[in-house]
């Protein structure tokens, strides 16, 4: 049993009423969650970086887009090599047996490519809208533990008639605890949101530039 002198995180926590409890498991719940969030889009973002300076090289290095469109195989990997491969195969099937092209072919090709870049881009930004609502709503939920901890610390006082500030510390301290742990989900999930987006933006970015010369490449050949 927990003594009222002890103000450890542990003890405010176990004295605390059911209902803040929940409210405080609830915070923690969250932050670990984006927490977890935060470490996989970290690495994810890592990783399509990597892999688009990678392609990047390679769609450079002068080798012809077809070998290199059957190099990569019917599965490939990176986000910027899904949206090569969806503007070759829209290219290949825009040839008729004969050689020549069907028309519009350009407009499906660019077609394609935003397709995959609209699916490439929901895969980075999944979950981010866990960290906006976290740091949103995290806060106000911490007030809301806070504010039933504090009425049901003035009603034991009221009960025990007693102000003196030894009766009344422990109360106020386990209430406000909800409250520091919805400011400790709710900071990080503010930052790294703004990061992430930032990051996720950027790639996307990179992606929508590749596929503009790409496009620009295949134009030129289609026009001559």
């Amino acid at each position: 049993m927990e003594t009222m002198s002890d103000y450890t995180m542990w003890a405010l926590f176990a004295r605390a009423t059911i209902l803040v409890k929940l409210v405080m498991l609830a915070l923690i719940a969250a932050s670990v969650w984006c927490w977890a969030i935060i470490v996989d889009k970290t690495l994810q973002y890592r990783r399509a970086r990597r892999d688009a300076d990678r392609f990047d090289a390679l769609f450079w290095s002068g080798e012809p887009l077809d070998q290199l469109f059957d190099d990569l195989g019917a599965a490939p990997q990176g986000s910027a090599e899904v949206i090569f491969a969806a503007g070759m195969t829209e290219w290949r099937r825009s040839h008729r047996q004969d050689g020549d092209l069907i028309a519009g072919a350009q407009a499906r090709i660019d077609r394609s490519m935003d397709v995959a870049i609209a699916k490439e881009a929901g895969k980075l930004q999944k979950g981010l809208s866990v960290l906006a609502t976290t740091g949103a709503v995290a806060p106000f939920v911490g007030l809301f533990g806070t504010v039933f901890g504090i009425m049901n610390a003035f009603i034991e006082i009221a009960e025990a008639q007693n102000t003196n500030l030894a009766v009344v510390a422990p109360g106020i301290a386990e209430a406000l605890l909800a409250t520091g742990l919805g400011l400790l989900a709710a900071i990080p999930a503010v930052i790294f949101y703004n990061k992430l987006s930032a990051d996720a933006e950027r790639i996307i970015a990179g992606y929508e530039a590749f596929a503009d010369e790409f496009s620009t490449i295949l134009s030129r050949q289609l026009d001559s």
